[in-house]
């Protein structure tokens, strides 16, 4: 969503809503007759029947988000637009009321928060709650059935200011996330007969920046390989389009090797519905202005009306502006689109509405059942905490935590401290609570000192004295400080990766009196701890992320060791010198690559030493491990291909099934979150350092007890992708690992002939600028 300046939100907001989300009336003229009320149709034959009957006016009017609908026939106006990235958000599509029934909806954790606890059990339920509430809000006419989430690029640079959106930098770790989570918002892979409401993955493809040394995102040319494109960028929405079958699709704002991805043939048509089967019930729309990016800033064509025709062609069904109802009439006098093409473009939305039961009688849906009872339910409620304390991370510990249950007194110092929104990060509704710190110490019996000492930009030190003086007095000191929505946020990448403001002076302050002194790091990129983790004086270091409405009480609850932490790093946190060594702009992941002199991207291909890497997490507690299913020492590709002749998808045909025994030989119970990595000389060079092979959350290990981590490894994640982007399982020598400290590891060896798994499509169809 475009926020320049926020200015497009406001004013949408503040424009006249679609709020009534009146149905449609099968039982009664006009629509009585219509075959768009025949349930024995399919949805595209049922939407077709519907579309038939508009004129070229009326088609033209209905390709934007605020759709007038077509009174004549009795369609009624609907907002295609409403947002759940992480909980029902504001939106020109949602309405909360000022209070009473529909006044707020469960605000779960930030995307970067939740896929920290590597639990997909916990995203597909979270996923099940948003749409749950989403419903029930659009049968009281608070919503509309299309929420545009969830954000799926890649965190590949830690500047990028909409990260705290995503659920990291691993493509496969993202894969799995969304195919989750899309399951939970829609109610199943493709459900019948109805979704619960449709999930539109977004922004394809290839966006990661916002603002950078003058370059926006409505005019970045993202230079991207083939092979990058296919192995790093697009894996995610592979998942969400080709295997949970998201019911919608979003372009973005950049262009991808000289084409706007709104116009652009390649992405929306060869890759999309050709590669990837994306059908005719499911639609695409276009990031707010990206369509008229296309002309303007992007100047991919001569004259705006082109730029409309080229989004309309290349398959962008939906323009979430106004650049369609504006230039589509002069198109479409110019012969530059066909009735038809606009007919095809509205189909595809209505019969997404169909299949959505939006022309059913309410009485045989379920989800139609929905009501303010199914909002912020005690379940949801508890949901919301434990996906909280699950993905928050500890990072360093030197025994300090958790603080003995006789240490009661503490300084609870800095800038999120008494957060409330702050917890809430981006795309946010309105919460029916928001737990602080501060009320989460004071929840645990703590007798808490609060004071704000400094902001999270602040160079003035007028603070500091008072808390000194309260940390001086106190038993313990927590420090909850970092970065927030002030220097990361959608319009606003960040220019350095180091904790902003005076806030390390502070911290470096609080260390020297000694006292047991923990901290809490808040936001969704990493800053560089360096100075902190080198300091023995700061006991314990705990990333938090933006938590979410239970946030404070998750946060205290790790600290007074009521829960032990076993989240674990989705990003790297890199040295601060990173910034200087490649720029936001290069989107090749190799080290060194085309002639640059680039240290890599993310844990895969990163040739520095990062403070914290991908995967890290400690615990209150220490595990043993011993296999229980190794892999065998030798596997033949073409035995393994012969297994998998029966599979739909190839590349997600099973590899093996390992498992590894866990066992607590401390004395807490705790989760345990096993990563499972494989790395070896094989495929084309350079080597990737390791790969994400599978992963898998261990619930309540009990001190002295033991549990089976089971790992499905599939052909994909031992494959590599050469420079076509097509993926190969290659002969060599492989090595597997348990944990980024390499607890357990096994090789074994690939043998016979390379096979091709995937045959990505190739470049070089796209329409060309006219």
């Amino acid at each position: 969503m475009k926020r320049s300046d926020a200015v497009l939100l406001a004013a949408a907001l503040a424009a006249p809503q679609v709020s009534a989300y009146a149905f449609p009336d099968c039982t009664a003229a006009p629509l009585v007759n219509n075959s768009v009320c025949d349930t024995s149709l399919n949805a595209t034959q049922r939407a077709a029947a519907l579309v038939e009957l508009f004129t070229v006016e009326e088609l033209i009017n209905n390709t934007v988000n605020g759709s007038p609908g077509v009174p004549r026939l009795g369609l009624p106006a609907y907002q295609w637009w409403s947002e759940g990235l992480h909980g029902v958000a504001d939106s020109p599509g949602v309405n909360f009321s000022t209070s009473g029934p529909f006044s707020y909806a469960t605000s779960f954790p930030q995307p970067i928060v939740m896929s920290a606890a590597f639990d997909d059990a916990l995203i597909k339920a979270v996923g099940g709650v948003v749409g749950m509430e989403g419903r029930s809000f659009n049968n009281y006419g608070h919503a509309g059935l299309d929420f545009w989430t969830p954000n799926i690029n890649p965190f590949k640079d830690p500047r990028w200011g909409r990260g705290q959106e995503t659920p990291g930098e691993d493509p496969y770790h993202i894969a799995q996330y969304v195919y989750n989570l899309i399951q939970g918002l829609q109610g199943g892979v493709n459900p019948e007969p109805y979704f619960q409401v449709v999930a539109t993955c977004k922004h394809f493809a290839g966006y990661d920046l916002e603002d950078w040394e003058n370059n926006f995102r409505y005019g970045f040319d993202a230079l991207i390989t083939t092979q990058d494109l296919s192995e790093f960028y697009l894996p995610s929405f592979q998942s969400c389009y080709r295997d949970a079958q998201a019911g919608a699709s979003m372009c973005s704002y950049n262009a991808v090797n000289g084409i706007p991805t709104c116009a652009d043939t390649y992405l929306l048509q060869d890759i999309l519905r050709d590669y990837w089967n994306f059908d005719e019930t499911r639609w695409v729309t276009s990031d707010c202005d990206a369509v008229e990016n296309i002309y303007n800033p992007h100047n991919y064509t001569a004259l705006p009306q082109q730029a409309a025709a080229d989004a309309l062609r290349a398959g962008t069904d939906l323009d979430c502006g106004t650049f369609y109802t504006e230039y589509l009439p002069l198109a479409y006098n110019q012969s530059l689109i066909t009735e038809t093409e606009l007919r095809a473009a509205l189909t595809r939305q209505y019969a997404s509405l169909v299949r959505l039961g939006y022309f059913d009688p309410a009485a045989q849906q379920p989800y139609r059942q929905y009501g303010w009872s199914n909002v912020d339910t005690p379940y949801a409620q508890q949901l919301a905490y434990t996906a909280a304390t699950e993905g928050i991370t500890l990072l360093k510990n030197d025994g300090t935590l958790p603080l003995p249950s006789t240490l009661k007194n503490i300084a609870l110092i800095g800038p999120w401290a008494n957060a409330t929104n702050q917890m809430q990060g981006n795309y946010f509704g309105v919460a029916p609570y928001l737990v602080s710190p501060l009320q989460g110490a004071l929840a645990a019996g703590y007798n808490v000192t609060y004071v704000f000492g400094t902001n999270i930009t602040s160079n003035s030190t007028a603070g500091f004295a008072a808390a000194i003086a309260a940390a001086r007095e106190a038993d313990a000191v927590v420090y909850a400080g970092g970065i927030d929505v002030t220097v990361e946020a959608e319009a606003m990448d960040r220019y350095n990766v180091t904790w902003p403001g005076n806030q390390l002076q502070l911290i470096g302050e609080l260390a020297a009196l000694g006292k047991p002194f923990v901290v809490a790091q808040f936001g969704g990129g990493q800053v560089d701890d360096t100075e902190i983790k080198a300091n023995a004086s700061v006991n314990s270091l705990i990333w938090a992320g933006y938590p979410g409405q239970s946030g404070g009480q998750a946060l205290f609850d790790i600290i007074s060791g009521k829960v032990a932490p076993a989240g674990r790093l989705v990003t790297t946190q890199y040295p601060a010198d990173y910034v200087y060594e490649i720029p936001m702009t290069d989107m090749n992941l190799r080290p060194n690559a085309n002639g640059t002199t680039s240290p890599g991207r993310t844990y895969k291909w990163y040739t520095g030493a990062p403070v914290y890497e991908f995967g890290y997490g400690l615990h209150y507690t220490n595990f043993t491990y011993t296999w229980t299913k190794a892999p065998a020492s030798t596997y033949n590709i073409q035995t393994l291909v012969s297994a998998a002749s029966g599979a739909a998808h190839i590349d997600l045909a099973p590899f093996d099934t390992l498992s590894v025994a866990v066992t607590n030989a401390g004395a807490v119970t705790s989760d345990y979150s096993a990563l499972l990595f494989v790395n070896g000389t094989y495929g084309p060079a350079p080597y990737p350092n390791k790969a994400l092979a599978a992963y898998t959350r261990l619930h309540s290990v009990a001190a002295g007890a033991a549990q089976t981590a089971t790992f499905d490894v599939v052909l994909n994640q031992i494959a590599r992708a050469d420079a076509y982007g097509n993926f190969w399982l290659y002969p060599g020598a492989y090595e597997l690992a348990l944990d980024t400290t390499r607890e357990l590891t096994a090789q074994f060896t690939l043998t016979g002939d390379a096979y091709q798994l995937t045959y990505f499509p190739q470049p070089g169809n796209a329409t060309a600028a006219m």
